[in-house]
């Protein structure tokens, strides 16, 4: 068997029974990519907040406000101050997991949540896992992750070979290759969808596919950091999140404000107001935690990019400054994976090709399954009516 026979036969038995899921991973990829966008569209009341002429209420003021609007068991861990002043804050709390609220700067008043929306968490949970969720047992999710992860490895297998089936015995012929034929019926009109547009969105969807597995598989994800001369941080060595503090300054009796706040949250004003002047940043949000600040870099690239800076809980004394250029390169891979992965690195218009991409991947497994049943009955049913006529 040459080669090429070999390749043949694994780029169509890869894909056979694989082919739907992949189809829904690229599918649900591309609904994924605007995600913030719609959101925002959708509670826009939320997000955007009226112009006022007074100003806005300090972080204290504001946070104290929020703390009074929030059940005893939660606990304000963070707030996101956005440069435009026509946007809500957001407030993060402690649970339930990644959530947070709008606020009005000028009022203190909780305006939205700022989660997902619900279609967007379906997605999400359809493009990562197919559904699987978390047993109260178990320490994660696996059937859907492992399913999910071992199609997108097999994808990149058949993204492989079909470039390779595709490729001409002499690069002269490139040029031919590259056209889709309009006037020739269906079939070839298919057939060329397939094989040609495939190839145009070849590097993209093997992109995609490549950083999308470093969330499937630890072993890859492992090599894939080696490659780029990074070690992955060991689990379990991580920040263990802030200790209690036991200041005497600020009373915290259970079921007051100051309760539900960090105890350094009284500075984070100031603290804000310094990072500002200092940053070099061209800032477009500011994240407060308790002791931590976080100044994301605006422009293209890796989109996780940030200057962070750490002060003193008690004081509010700033004490360390890392700008981006000095992180970990463990830490600035992760972001650019991410950032490669959804098509966020190069702006609007990557987003805009990748969502192309993605919808066109999703029609592979499509055009693929037409082109088999055609060569496999297609001929058989032209042939029977032949013979009735």
């Amino acid at each position: 068997m040459t080669v090429r026979k070999l390749f043949k036969k694994l780029h169509l038995w890869l894909s056979l029974p694989f082919g739907l899921i992949i189809m829904t991973t690229c599918l649900t990829g591309a609904l994924l990519v605007f995600e913030k966008e719609i959101t925002e569209l959708v509670r826009h009341d939320s997000y955007t907040i009226p112009v006022r002429k007074t100003q806005s209420l300090s972080l204290q003021s504001l946070l104290e406000r929020v703390a009074r609007e929030t059940p005893d068991s939660v606990q304000i861990t963070s707030v996101t101050i956005p440069s435009d002043f026509r946007r809500a804050y957001t407030v993060g709390l402690s649970k339930p997991r990644r959530a947070g609220v709008l606020v009005d700067p000028y009022t203190g008043k909780i305006v939205g949540q700022s989660g997902r929306l619900p279609f967007f968490t379906t997605v999400r949970e359809l493009h990562r896992w197919l559904l699987d969720s978390m047993k109260p047992d178990s320490e994660g999710i696996f059937w859907g992750r492992v399913i999910v992860g071992t199609s997108t490895l097999l994808f990149v297998f058949i993204l492989l070979t079909g470039l390779f089936l595709w490729w001409p015995k002499k690069l002269k012929g490139i040029g031919k290759r590259l056209k889709i034929s309009l006037g020739h019926g269906r079939q070839r009109l298919f057939y060329d969808l397939h094989t040609v547009g495939g190839v145009y969105v070849f590097v993209l969807l093997l992109a995609m596919a490549m950083t999308g597995l470093t969330w499937s598989f630890e072993w890859y994800r492992t090599g894939f950091y080696k490659v780029f001369g990074a070690e992955m941080a060991e689990a379990g060595k991580g920040d263990k999140g802030p200790k209690k503090d036991k200041r005497k300054d600020v009373p915290r009796e259970e079921g007051t404000e100051q309760a539900k706040l960090p105890a350094s949250y009284i500075y984070w004003e100031e603290v804000v107001e310094y990072v500002i002047e200092v940053s070099e940043a061209d800032y477009t949000e500011i994240t407060v935690k308790d002791g931590e600040v976080e100044v994301p870099l605006a422009g293209l690239g890796n989109i996780r990019a940030a200057d962070s800076f750490r002060f003193d809980k008690k004081t509010g004394q700033v004490t360390e400054y890392k700008a981006y250029r000095e992180v970990k390169r463990d830490k600035k891979l992760r972001g650019w994976i991410y950032s490669i992965h959804t098509g966020a690195w190069g702006g609007l218009f990557t987003r805009i090709c990748y969502v192309l991409a993605a919808l066109f991947g999703a029609s592979l497994p499509l055009t693929g399954y037409y082109i088999f049943y055609q060569r496999k009955w297609g001929k058989k049913r032209k042939a029977k009516g032949g013979s009735k006529a």
